[in-house]
């Protein structure tokens, strides 16, 4: 049984939450929803549909007049929708008495799993979850000479190819699904294209930075989190690469360590994501007070007028800082919380609560 699923419903209300991907996305906000959280779906790539995949037609026609020794087959998606199209195409048949001459190494339990139910035998599994894995696994099989196929994941690992180059005749590709853009960026996968849909609107060093102060990401394996760490970002990875995995780590990163709570007086504050309560009441506030907030409660000691100052997102002055001050105060309507110190800034009175 999902854990998760023992939590309440609203467990991730007040959070934010941004899904950057195509396929299987409606699952992933789905599961969000449902736990409570705000989804905004934004992604930077899509797939080709099957019935527009020329290309993956004509990459299959080579492969099965070339007759690969040796195929490499990376995602279960890949090899289901390969297998899809080709047979769309006719060629259904002849592709499978290609893969069934050749010997087969798969990548991780889902690509195990795909080789299996099209009634083919893979050889051998890479012990990890990644292509690197995968051609280390082919060339301790020491079988250099060969004609060699690889099953590409949305993108060219020149890294991998060129691995496979050094020890093999030939090295072909196929890729059964491919990404396009959905908005005017350069094509890349996943998190590779949310970085540069940063890039392209002049915000990447801002993008990055905001992960470092109050964003969490995460992502589904580490595949998709390399591009981000590259990047200077450290997303949180599930130890099984799955949704179900990943919408759980999501939730108790945010549950855990992203809502804080604060007793005054006997009245409980608690800041989750975008919202605040005040007991049992939910404080609407706008984006300068609730940054003011955050600044306060994060902070220990008297924060000055000017280090609040630049925590505005908008109109970062004196006047736009006292009206947003006195409009958190209005809402909160709890009576010392936060304290002017003369000549110094401000303070929140508050103790820190589990």
């Amino acid at each position: 049984m999902d854990p998760a699923a023992r939590l309440p419903a609203d467990v991730l209300r007040g959070f934010r939450i941004g899904v950057t991907s195509d396929r299987r996305s409606a699952d992933l906000i789905a599961a969000l929803e449902r736990r409570g959280a705000q989804v905004l779906h934004a992604p930077a790539l899509t797939i080709v549909p099957n019935d527009q995949d020329d290309s993956l037609i004509i990459e299959t026609r080579r492969l099965i007049a070339a007759r690969p020794d040796v195929v490499l087959v990376t995602t279960g998606y890949g090899m289901r929708r390969w297998l899809e199209v080709a047979d769309a195409a006719g060629l259904g048949a002849e592709l499978t008495a290609a893969l069934e001459a050749a010997r087969i190494f798969a990548r991780g339990p889902k690509a195990h799993g795909a080789v299996r139910a099209a009634g083919l035998l893979d050889v051998q599994t890479s012990d990890l979850d990644t292509t690197a894995s995968l051609v280390d696994a082919v060339i301790a099989a020491q079988r250099p000479g060969r004609r060699v196929a690889v099953q590409l994941h949305g993108y060219t690992d020149e890294i991998a190819l060129t691995r496979l180059a050094e020890i093999s005749d030939c090295v072909m590709t196929v890729t059964p699904y491919r990404w396009v853009q959905s908005n005017p960026f350069t094509s890349a996968p996943a998190a590779a294209a949310t970085l540069e849909a940063a890039e392209a609107l002049g915000v990447r060093r801002e993008f990055v930075q905001a992960h470092s102060d109050y964003v969490a990401s995460a992502a589904v394996g580490p595949v998709t989190a390399e591009p981000l760490r590259e990047a200077g970002i450290d997303p949180l990875v599930p130890d099984r690469y799955r949704l179900g995995a990943l919408v759980r780590l999501v939730t108790e990163e945010l549950t855990q360590r992203h809502i804080q709570r604060f007793q005054r007086d006997g009245v409980i504050i608690e800041l989750r994501g975008h919202q605040v309560w005040v007991n049992d009441r939910r404080i609407s506030l706008g984006p300068s007070a609730l940054a003011l907030l955050v600044a306060l409660a994060s902070s220990n000691s008297v924060l000055s007028r000017q280090e609040l100052i630049a925590r505005l997102p908008d109109t970062p002055d004196e006047h736009a800082l006292h009206m947003a001050m006195s409009r958190l105060r209005r809402a909160l309507d709890v009576p010392g919380l936060i304290t002017t110190i003369m000549k110094r800034g401000y303070r929140f009175n508050a103790e820190r609560i589990d």
